[in-house]
């Protein structure tokens, strides 16, 4: 059975496209390509991405919490080992990583639901003509001690939406506002071009078009403020290069 982990790896070519302005929350940069080597980028201020399940549809696998989809943007190595490593050895760590933010994630949002009265019932796949009910989905953070799951200490900013749980791992001190704006429209365009939801879709078939959007909207896992006017283009563009 193929596993569902997508720890994506781009890493030897990039798509030349005319040179682009961004507006980074640290910095105002140029980039004369869209895809480069993301295993390890040392600017990047969102360490990580990921995509995962909050509910497991079988009674039998309630509790369960599966990492659908993650892309890692600034890579570390086992600690306190001093044998050379290999690439096997530093997957399983990202993995190990990637399912712990996962799980309290997961874990966050049962509370938030529960706090709120909501029952994991309402936490069900819908069929592609619904809305998304992004603005009632929940949204918060916490942070990660260094150690705990990852080397330095860490802030997590998650969404929580029906069956799908988004999160971003940044530096300890990012600007969470921002984060939170990226990582709700990371998720409105994400389910909105891609039907997340439905139970057909298959994120392992579905890689492409989100290294796609995350490609425009979160280059090199850097935070970008955006306008609602670059934000269309860039949908457009999106559009263009992958048809629904």
């Amino acid at each position: 059975m193929m596993e569902k982990w997508l720890v994506y790896s781009q890493e030897s070519h990039a798509l030349r496209e005319p040179c682009r302005m961004w507006i980074c929350s640290s910095q105002l940069f140029k980039e004369d390509s869209w895809l480069w080597d993301r295993s390890a980028h040392p600017g990047a201020m969102v360490h990580a991405f990921l995509i995962h399940t909050l509910r497991a549809p079988q009674a039998q696998d309630t509790g369960l919490c599966r990492v659908l989809y993650s892309c890692v943007f600034g890579a570390e190595n086992s600690p306190d080992d001093p044998r050379p490593h290999g690439a096997e050895r530093d997957r399983l760590l990202r993995k190990e990583q990637i399912l712990a933010v996962a799980r309290q994630v997961e874990s966050m949002c049962w509370l938030q639901q529960q706090a709120s009265g909501r029952t994991p019932l309402d936490l069900q796949p819908q069929s592609s003509d619904e809305p998304v009910p992004l603005h009632e989905a929940p949204l918060g953070a916490f942070r990660l001690a260094a150690g705990d799951p990852f080397q330095e200490p860490r802030t997590v900013v998650w969404l929580g939406v029906l069956s799908l749980g988004f999160a971003l791992v940044l530096d300890a001190h990012e600007n969470l506002l921002l984060a939170e704006s990226t990582l709700r429209l990371l998720a409105r365009l994400l389910l909105d071009h891609l039907r997340l939801l439905t139970p057909s879709t298959n994120l392992l078939l579905r890689a492409d078009r989100i290294e796609g959007i995350l490609t425009r909207f979160l280059p090199h896992g850097q935070l970008l403020f955006l306008n609602d006017q670059f934000v269309q283009g860039l949908e457009k563009e999106f559009s263009a290069a992958w048809p629904r």
